[in-house]
């Protein structure tokens, strides 16, 4: 897909890995929608790239949010033919800790957000992106998902992180399948160790060995990179279907 031409929905595009792949898409000519719950940064963001960039304030989760996000996405720029999931949250509880077992609530919270909101924006986006005029190469759409390494070597205390990132990942190639009789690709980013706003609680000396766990670049992923890496997929109709590994060679050990 030209980037050029690419109308896209950005969750969690207000910092971090969203933010990255929004400025890469305006940067490249297209146009963005910031679809996040953070509403100054957020709004902060879109005055900053202007008229290429709309922000709109989105629950991922709700079907209501989202449809109206494709709607308002489509009266400004046109029919939507990318999404970034980028939305997500992180916690860190053991199954069996001091406390207690594993919150059942927190557990839910997790795989609500981080799987059933990205099926959620998929499903909604998928259905209006089938109607959109085809490319020369007969593509109406690109999926760009999120997932993590954590779903193939999830640590302790990330049981609820690693199911749902999995999850991300496992769905990928089903649909994928299911969406090439439109022309809409699936592909899905897994990152390893990446310096975004999960971890600026973090001394810089926490940051400094998290990075020299990565073999080469031997430092944390920069979110620069992982939206150079939304721009291949979406220059390279032949990526469909597979989840890539952006991690440095990193191999998370159990803790």
């Amino acid at each position: 897909m030209d980037i050029a031409n690419v109308i896209a929905v950005v969750t969690g595009g207000a910092s971090g890995l969203g933010e990255a792949a929004v400025r890469k898409i305006a940067a490249g000519g297209g146009r963005a929608v910031i679809a996040d719950l953070n509403a100054d940064k957020g709004r902060k963001l879109a005055e900053e790239l202007g008229e290429q960039v709309l922000f709109q304030e989105v629950d991922v989760t709700s079907e209501t949010d989202v449809a109206y996000t494709l709607e308002a996405a489509a009266d400004k720029f046109g029919p939507v033919n990318t999404v970034v999931n980028c939305a997500g949250i992180v916690i860190a509880e053991k199954v069996s800790g001091r406390d207690g077992p594993h919150a059942y609530e927190s557990f839910s919270k997790v795989i609500e957000v981080n799987l059933l909101g990205t099926f959620n924006v998929i499903r909604l986006a998928a259905d209006s992106m089938k109607n959109n005029p085809a490319n020369s190469d007969g593509e109406r759409g690109v999926m760009i998902n999120t997932a993590s390494i954590a779903a193939f070597e999830g640590q302790i205390g990330q049981a609820a992180y690693s199911a749902s990132k999995g999850g991300v990942a496992s769905m990928t190639l089903p649909i994928s399948r299911e969406l090439a009789r439109y022309g809409i690709r699936v592909m899905t980013i897994a990152p390893g160790v990446f310096e975004t706003p999960m971890f600026s609680v973090l001394p810089e000396s926490a940051k400094e060995t998290l990075g020299k766990m990565t073999p080469f670049p031997n430092r944390l992923g920069k979110p620069d990179e992982y939206g150079k890496l939304v721009i291949s997929i979406l220059d390279n109709p032949m990526l469909n279907g597979e989840v890539i590994r952006l991690d440095g060679a990193i191999r998370m050990q159990p803790k």
